[in-house]
């Protein structure tokens, strides 16, 4: 079971092929090549990478 890298909550929903939504804390997550991708969506709906605040083994699939 995936959960995300930021809260540790497994409350996560599917909104397209590979992405995810964190209900608890609100990023938006994707998964490329065993690894996931942190975003914060701003107010204008584009997306902000939050990768920089996670070590890479803390974003790996397990």
């Amino acid at each position: 079971m995936m959960k995300c890298p930021n809260c540790q909550s497994k409350d996560l929903g599917k909104i397209g092929i590979n992405q995810y939504y964190c209900w608890n804390c609100f990023i938006e997550l994707s998964i490329a090549k065993g690894l996931i991708h942190t975003h914060q969506v701003e107010e204008d709906g584009t997306l902000s990478s939050l990768d920089d605040l996670f070590a890479e083994d803390e974003r790996q699939l397990s």
